[in-house]
This record gives structure tokens, sequence and C-alpha cells, in this order.
């Protein structure tokens, strides 16, 4: 057994399996495709489900794979031990109704002591007690001794998620020596001891279980096979965790290099240390995979960790940014496995330094008030935390309730988790009665539908076409006529398209001889086309076959402003880089809003190259083509696709001149000529992360022209400029006049404030060792303070209380000079009291104070109270 670095682990795996004719697949992503029961993809099998369960067909019948997972049900967990970490690959070799336990089996063993040359004698199998077949081909066909195999239970031996295909499994563990053992003569794989690690499990997914503990065998039997690669690396390179695994232990050493810390010698700052180095793993990988931090699903996973990550530097006495710097580490050590972490190397490091800015500028306050709201609790004898207090820390400093608890926790305290949970419900509440509803057809409406077969659409190709009404609906009931009003028609062949894939849905008519009806929308649900229309004259019936016609002008505008939105993701992607994905769009006759992943606001530099960048292809009038393939085919065309959108077993590719190729079922363009001119209106920001453009396109840049033209005329009519091209020269003529004129103003108010300032000085008077200036001044707190100010220079041993109203407020300012000061007087005091006349409160320093009032009748008795005060000095 010789030291093998992960890196090569992965690949002499990798390799292995494609001798064995398995498909070598790159990793999935971290993020589910189509499958909305996991935030994030948590082990080598679960991408591939849909395979076995027969839901889509596999590339090839045996697949090999190195798997990035993310796991965090112990979040809390990671650093407080060695065991604990929310990322780590997983080695698998799948076979999809191929291969079975006579090859799985032995290529394991063969791997493990053959290739890796790990000693036989050390390597333990265990099976399911009942698996006869797998206990024989361990001892028969590889000639492991009987006292080496071990049996166990339903419990550790069996695969099965309710019901649906299970199995037993084989499991091969690791013998790590006496020294890690419990001492008893009979310890063996089971044992709850440290000795037996497992590095490799066979799934035999063999059964059906109906769901009441009934099994029958499946026609096509399957394997799924998983090994952790830090584990196995654990094995080669003789450490006990996986934070001393080569390429773990860069990260780990380079954080200890930033905090000045040194691994092992405070358990602690160990602690610390690993949580660090763990969460900057997995975050490094979530954002080159498109996860973004924000306070949803898993997106707030994504901030909890780098959060955390934060918090944990801080403790370690890092005092300044120090994640992208371990960024840089985690990359160098993993990118010739992941090429995606280079290709995305400048995004990843923006989004982790943008997340540690926002936090670094709340978490101080934030521990400020959570440690005053421990205090209060320790002092109080109190033990729980309440769900408010909770909430205004997650609601108001962004902290998320992970931080908060594990800082109670180890103060000692809990959180009233019941009332945070009612405050998060409230405030979701009020976000979904804001949003509103925005759905089609109701639940029990759509149930109407169930028996209509799939509408034939024949819009791409034409504009008009005859069809057959097989449905009608009045106020969500079904009819067999209709003569008035608004009505839903269903038929066999439409050419008007349904809203989807961010396009609107046509308009136009749908004649029976003199019959009219006016088409407002179309939806679609299931392939089933709903034409939304107003009965102008006549009236039509089941069974009835009428002319449709699409509104050809305004599919026009549509197609022009959908093609553009190709172009413009392609565009944006050449000018921000390959992190732009679509995050939502919105394509109708009068624009197109495209709403992309980007973390800061564009430039005007950028948005002028992006428009230049559309435009120069719409003149190059390049064609436009579209073709119909399989998902594979198309991602090998190069095709993008909009992530976690469900595409079918046939898909429509749009090639767009030589700049753009999508996965799209819209109306488009036969050539970019067609578009005319792509013009941006505004960029903005949608939710963190998500930045979104709108633009027009065609006729839709001269009704922009024309607005933008108008207001320029009514600009010049305002400033009285006969030729509009002058407006510029004359706000700048203007604008220097009203620059004059305030400069004017200025020293007209300075000279009335110096004879204010003077007349008031007037009025000081000698109180005991000092000279005392008292007043009631209707100006802003800002003129009042300069005014004390010059009687504290004119008059060292003077002092100035001034009662300001302002809008109907009081407040207080007072002023003292040095010597005043001296011989005693404190403005921070003298206000204390002066407030508290009128019922209000406040202080500040010796020289300089501000403070609030209240009741404006009682002025004169608190102007009195300083001139007590400082006669009692």
């Amino acid at each position: 057994m010789k030291w093998t670095s992960l890196n090569d682990l992965r690949e002499s795996f990798l390799s292995f399996f494609e001798s064995k004719g398995h498909l070598r697949m790159p990793s999935f992503s971290l993020i589910p495709n189509n499958d909305k029961s996991l935030l994030l993809i948590n082990s080598g099998m679960a991408p591939m489900k849909k395979y076995f369960t027969g839901e889509e067909v596999p590339p090839r019948t045996r697949v090999c794979t190195c798997q990035k997972c993310i796991r965090t049900p112990d979040l809390e967990r990671v650093g407080h031990t060695a065991r604990h970490g929310t990322y780590f690959e997983m080695l698998g070799n799948f076979s999809f109704g191929d291969y079975f336990k006579n090859e799985a089996i032995p290529w394991a063993w063969e791997f493990l002591t053959v290739t890796l040359e790990i000693p036989a004698e050390l390597l333990w199998p265990s099976v399911y007690e009942k698996d006869d077949e797998a206990y024989a081909i361990w001892r028969d066909k590889i000639g492991v001794p009987e006292n080496h195999i071990v049996k166990l239970g339903k419990a550790d031996n069996f695969w099965e998620h309710g019901s649906g295909p299970c199995g037993p499994c084989s499991e091969i563990y690791f013998d790590r020596g006496i020294k890690y053992g419990c001492g008893s003569p009979d310890c063996k794989p089971g044992c709850d001891c440290d000795r037996f690690m497992e590095i490799w499990n066979n799934v035999f997914s063999q059964f059906n279980n109906d769901g009441n503990g009934n099994y029958t065998e499946l026609a096509q039997k399957n394997i799924d096979t998983g090994m952790g690669l830090e584990r196995l690396a654990c094995v080669l390179q003789g450490v006990d965790n996986l934070f001393e695994v080569d390429t773990v232990r860069c990260i780990l050493d380079t954080a200890c290099e930033i905090a000045g810390k040194s691994y092992g010698a405070d358990k602690k700052h160990d602690v610390s240390i690993r949580v660090v180095t763990d969460h900057i793993r997995s975050a490094t990988f979530m954002i080159a995979d498109g996860v973004i931090p924000s306070n949803e699903g898993r997106g707030y996973v994504l901030r909890r960790i780098l959060r955390r990550a934060c918090r944990h530097g801080k403790l370690l006495g890092i005092n300044r940014m120090f994640l992208e710097e371990l960024c840089r580490v985690v990359i160098s050590q993993n990118e010739n496995a992941y090429p995606e972490l280079k290709a995305k190397y400048d995004y990843i490091l923006k989004v982790v330094r943008l997340e540690e800015e926002r936090f670094n500028a709340t978490i101080d306050a934030g521990l400020g008030i959570l440690g005053g709201i421990i205090d209060t609790a320790v002092a109080e004898g109190k033990t729980v935390i309440s769900g408010e207090d909770a909430f205004k820390l997650y609601d108001t400093f962004g902290f998320p309730i992970d931080l908060t608890r594990e800082i109670a926790e180890e103060k000692g305290l809990s959180i009233d988790e019941d009332a945070f949970v009612g405050l998060m419900n409230e405030q979701k509440a009020r976000a979904r009665a804001a949003r509103g509803n925005i759905s089609g057809w109701s639940d029990s409406s759509k149930s109407l539908l169930e028996n209509l077969p799939a509408t034939e659409f024949l819009g791409y190709e034409s504009l008009e076409c005859k069809g057959k009404i097989l449905s009608v609906f009045v106020d969500n009931e079904a009819v067999d006529t209709v003569s008035e009003g608004e009505c839903t028609l269903v038929t066999d062949k439409t050419v008007f398209y349904g809203e989807g894939g961010g396009q609107v849905g046509d308009t136009g008519n749908i004649w029976l001889g003199d019959t009219e009806l006016t088409v407002l929308d179309t939806k679609k649900t299931n392939g089933i086309y709903l034409h939304e229309c107003r009965v102008e004259n006549g009236s039509v019936r089941l069974g009835d076959e009428v002319l449709l016609t699409v509104n050809a002008a305004r599919r026009s505008a549509i197609k022009r402003n959908h093609s553009a939105a190709h172009l413009l993701q392609s565009a944006l992607r050449t000018v921000l880089g390959t992190h732009v994905e679509q995050a939502g769009s919105y394509v109708d006759e009068h624009r197109v809003r495209f709403d992309f992943t980007h973390l800061s606001a564009m430039t005007a530099e950028e948005l002028s190259r992006v428009e230049a960048i559309v435009n120069e292809n719409i003149l190059r009038a390049e064609g436009c083509s579209t073709a119909e393939t399989d998902i594979a085919s198309a991602r090998a065309m190069g095709a993008m696709a909009l992530f976690g959108e469900k595409y079918g077993e046939v898909v429509r590719v749009v090639k767009i001149g030589h700049s753009s190729t999508e996965l799209c079922g819209g109306t488009h363009v036969s050539s970019t000529g067609e578009i005319g001119l792509f013009k941006i209106i505004s960029e903005t920001s949608v939710a963190a992360g998500v930045r979104r453009i709108e633009g027009t396109t065609g006729l839709g840049v001269l009704t922009l022209l024309e607005e933008k033209q108008q207001i320029i005329n009514e600009t010049a009519s305002a400033l009285k400029v006969p030729n509009p091209n002058a407006i510029a020269r004359k706000a700048e003529s203007v604008q220097s006049e009203l620059k004059a004129t305030k400069r004017e103003l200025e020293s007209a108010n300075a000279r009335l404030a110096e004879i204010k300032t003077e007349s008031l000085l007037s009025a000081i008077k000698p109180v005991g060792k000092f000279l005392l200036l008292t007043a009631t001044v209707e100006v802003k707190p800002d003129a009042a303070r300069a005014l004390c100010d010059s009687v504290k220079a004119k008059h060292p041993n003077g002092v100035a209380v001034l009662a300001v109203v302002n809008d109907g407020k009081l407040n207080f300012v007072a002023a003292a000079g040095k010597d005043a000061v001296a011989a005693g007087a404190h403005c921070g005091n003298i206000l204390r009291e002066v407030s508290a006349v009128t019922g209000g409160k406040g202080g500040g320093r010796p020289d300089s104070a501000m403070s609030g009032g209240r009741d404006i009748d009682k002025i004169d008795e608190a102007l009195k109270k300083a001139e007590e005060i400082l006669a009692a000095l």
C-alpha cells in the first residue's frame, strides 16, 4: 500500500472502471436537475435516480463518476469533531440492468487489492445476513476466509427507502489497527469502536418493495456503488481524518497561516480552523455550480456556510478579509478535476468577497446586540432567548438563526424556536399576499381538460389554420355553445402560441363564416392550448370547424423581441463572463425583459458594449434555424438550456446566427436583420445576485426615440430654447446661474447670521465664574451649534445654552469655552438637567452637547435651570 494523493486516487478509480467498459461521466452539478426533493446533491446516486427508475435512459448501461456532494444536517457539528464535513466527493460505479454481483464484487476487490495494493488481510467484507449469493462470491470466488466475512442485519446491510426498488448491500471495511479498537477479542465490522472503517458499499438493487413489506424480484437488477474519496484517501495516506488529507490540509495550513495559529495547539482554535477549512471548500464548489447567497433554499445554505466561516475567522483573531485567499487554494487544488472552478475563477472570488463584505458590515453590530441579549438573559437567570430577539437579529442584521443558536449554545442558552418560526411564517405570509395571485386556471378548472387530446401546434410554419372545436368553457364550466361575452375554446389544431418559456400568448381572431371571436390571450397546460376569446358577433358550438388567424403584426414584434433576448444573453456572457445564466425572462410585443445572474450593477461602458454586440449581430442579417432532436444531441451542438427546466425526449434547438444556440420552444425571426435595432431601456436589480435588463426592438425602438424626442422638445420649450440641439448648453448656463445665485444667497444668509449672532451676544451675562448666553432660536440644529461655537470661540469662559425650535420639534444645544470647562462647566451634564425640565433627555461632552426636549411651554423654565447650575459651581 503506497501513499497516493487525493487527485491521483480519483483518476485511478475512474480509469479502472473505464477499463471495465464504463462510461466516465463528469460530476453532475450540486444543484439537482428537475428534482425538488433535494436542495443539493448529497450522494453519488442522487443525480441518477431517474436512470434507476427507468424515467430516463442512461447514456450507457455502465457508468462511473466522482460526484461532488454537500450534506448539511450536522452543520453545527462541523469543526467540533474531525469526522464531520459538509463537502465530500463520492466515487461510484453503476450498472443499469447490465452486470450484477458476480462482476461488482470482484472488481471492487481488484481495485482495492491490486490497483491500490491494500493488503487483503486488512479488508473485511460484510453482507446482508440473508444474502447467501454475495456471501458465496466473497468466500468461493474471491477467497476471503469465512472468519473475515461478517453477516449483518437489515439495519446495516439492506438499502431501502419506503416503497420501490431496494436490495441488500455488501460493504468493505478497512482494519485501522488495534490502537483504534475497543479491546474486545470479538471486535469486527459492526462494532461501535473506530477500528473498522467502511470504505466501499455495493448496493444490489434487486427487489421491489410494495410498501407493505412484500418483496418481489426486479426484472432489471442494478448496481449502485458508493465510496467516499476523502475516506479512501485517509487509508492510503495513513491519516486519521479528512482534514489531514493532502488537498484539504493545504487549505487548513493556509487558514492557520492567515490566523497565525498552529493546528493542534489549542482545541478551541482547532474547531474554528476546521470550520473555515470545510466551509470554504463547500462554498467554492456551490458558487461554481450557480448557487448565489440568499435568504431562501440552497442560497441560504451557502449564506449560512460563508457567514459561519467569517465568524470563526474572527474567533481566530482574523480581522481582515480572508475567505477570498482561501478560495484560491481550493481552486488550485481541484481545478484539474473540476475545470469549472478555473472557468469561473473571478466570479467565485467576487461572490465570496461581496458576501464577506456584507457580513462584516453588520456582524459587529449584530454580535454586540446578541451579546447584550445573552448578558441580560444570564443576569436574569433565563435559559431561553426570545423568538422576537432572534428574529430581529435575522431580519435586521442578516444573522442566520443557526449562527444565533450556535453562539447562544456556547453560553448555555437555547432559542424559542416556535416563536421564531411563527414570526418567519408571518413574514412569508405577508410576502405571499403582496405578490398576489398570478396563476392561470384553477386546479378544479384544469380537471375539465383531463380527457382532451394534446393540441397540434402549427404556429411555427403558419399564422392561419383550420381547427375543430373540442371544448367550450364559460366561467370555468363546459358548455355546448356560446354566443356572447367571454369564453375559452380548445381546438384540435392551432397556430396560436400558448404562453410559455417567458413568451406571451398570441392574440388574433377565430372565424366561422360571419361569426367573429377576438382571441384575447392564449395559454397552454399539458399540451392543450386554451384560446381566451370574446364573441364579437354570431355563435360557435362544439364540433364547429373554424378558421384561426394570428395577429401577424403583434407576432412579428414578439418574435423580434424573443430573438433579441437570445442575442442579449450571448452578448452578456461575452462582456461579463460565462457565469451569466438566465434567471427568468418576459417577452411581449413591446419589450424584452431578461433576468440574469450577476453580482453587481453593470457599468455604462458594459451596457454600451452589450448593446453594440447585439446590434452588430442584427446588422449581419444572419440566418436563424431550428431543429428538433434529443437532449444529448442538443447539448453536443452546444445548446444552452434554462437551468432547472424540464425537457421532454424531443427538444427544439434555436440557432441564431453564429452567436447563439439555445433550447427554446418560442417563436423567432428567420434572419437577425428582421429585428431591425435593439435598444437597452434599463438595467436594475431584481434580487441578490440577479440583475434585469429591459430593452426593445424594431418599431419599439422608433416609439422609444419618439418619446425621447418629445421630452427633448418639451425641455427646450421650458428652457425657452428655439433649437432643441442647444438644450445642453442652455442647461449648463442655467446651472451656472443657479450656482451664482446660491452663492449670493449663502453670503447674504451668512451676513444675516452674523448680525443675529451679534444681537444675541449682546444678551450674554455674567453668572458666577462664567459668562452665560441663553436664548430660544428658530433655526436648524446645525445653525444653532454654529452659533454656540461662535460664543465658545469669542469667550473662553463663556457657556451658551440654546433652545432650538424647528418644525415643531424641541432640541437643546450647548457649548463651553476651554476656561469654562476648566472651571467645572460640563455641557453634557447641564443639558441632561435642562432637558429633563421639558420631559426630554440627552447629554454629551464637557465642551459640546445636544439633547432632545418635549414640552415647548417649559423652555423658559429649562433655560433658567442652566443659570442655576452654573451659579452653583
